[in-house]
């Protein structure tokens, strides 16, 4: 194979300008269409709106959309880095465990009443009780896995499958407990929507997903250099172990605020980033910018998917990025294959 042509300043800003482009693009679509007549373009042209429309497009519509474009941003990025930390291009935001301990507190919250009813509590329950299970196992975690004050890249991966086989075996014991309708409501959690939260609630989660996110890209160096192995880093002056622990754990929140609106959404952080390295190259100074503005755009267009393929009903965001992420993955699969000489 021959070698991809370095990184040029001109190609990062294309790179970037291009992908921005693309997602106001969708964005604008996501904003747009829907079930209702309504569209974001005639307000931005001026048109009169009626209360019921305003409400539709403002209180429902662009919330939800805003939220789909910083969590596929949020899973991408989270798959780009847990990627380049365990340099193996299977790995997702979902395989360290964080995910499991954020459904089960998801789960739980259902299985209180919480994701239902009127007030703060019922509306914001699901999300803090998430969020808190993702915190708790991240810190199980990353206890368990540090051997000798060092966090190894094995360990990690060992226990978050322990972990998540744990959180699914709960999980399995809270639906058995569960009501009909609290059943109902835990399984379309786990298959992933995007809710339209408040205001407040979106700037809090697009403010700490993007503060991780641009966390995670003042380290693209690094993580170009633990391309080479961890000792060829280290040879190259990284702090190995620093960036294995601020990755670990930065990106396992990105995941666990993902998972605690969201439910489990697949393939966005595993799919996206073979897509984008196969457009753009490996480089992480343009990847994990390009990933969030990707992922971004990639899941607004599912959830646009979401809500027209069976409207006026809808199906799970996490169903349609399977059934085109699934297929997807597998050609890619295949075709890494057959050019490394496999079958």
């Amino acid at each position: 194979m021959m070698a991809r042509a370095p990184l040029t300043r001109r190609k990062l800003i294309v790179g970037i300008a291009v992908l921005s482009a693309a997602l106001a693009v969708c964005l604008l679509a996501g904003m747009s269409v829907g079930v209702g007549r309504v569209s974001l373009i005639d307000w931005l042209l001026g048109r009169a709106l009626s209360e019921a429309d305003r409400t539709i497009l403002f209180e429902v519509r662009v919330p939800r959309v805003l939220l789909a474009a910083v969590i596929g941003g949020a899973l991408t990025v989270a798959g780009v880095v847990f990627q380049a930390l365990l340099r193996n291009p299977l790995a997702d935001p979902y395989v360290l465990g964080v995910s499991g301990g954020a459904s089960v507190g998801g789960v739980v919250a259902l299985l209180l009443g919480l994701g239902s009813g009127a007030g703060w509590l019922s509306e914001a329950g699901v999300p803090l009780f998430a969020f808190g299970g993702a915190l708790g196992a991240l810190l199980l975690i990353e206890r368990i896995a540090t051997v000798g004050g060092r966090l190894t890249v094995y360990t990690i991966l060992l226990t978050g499958a322990i972990f998540n086989a744990f959180s699914a075996a709960l999980i399995y014991f809270i639906q058995s407990i569960a009501s009909l309708h609290q059943l109902h409501e835990i399984v379309f959690y786990l298959m992933g929507r995007i809710p339209s939260p408040g205001a407040g609630e979106i700037g809090f989660l697009s403010a700490a997903i993007l503060a991780g996110s641009l966390a995670l890209m003042t380290m693209t160096r690094d993580y170009n250099a633990l391309s080479l192995g961890e000792e060829g880093a280290r040879q190259l002056g990284v702090d190995v172990d620093r960036i294995k622990r601020r990755t670990f754990v930065v990106a396992s929140l990105l995941t666990g605020l993902a998972v605690s609106v969201a439910g489990l959404i697949g393939f966005v952080g595993l799919v996206v980033p073979h897509m984008l390295r196969l457009i753009l190259g490996p480089d992480h100074r343009l990847l994990l910018p390009a990933a969030f503005l990707g992922g971004a755009a990639f899941l607004v267009l599912t959830d646009l998917l979401s809500r027209m393929l069976m409207a006026p009903s809808e199906l799970p965001v996490g169903v349609v990025t399977a059934l085109i992420g699934g297929p997807f993955f597998l050609y890619l699969l295949r075709r890494r294959g057959h050019s490394h000489g496999f079958a």
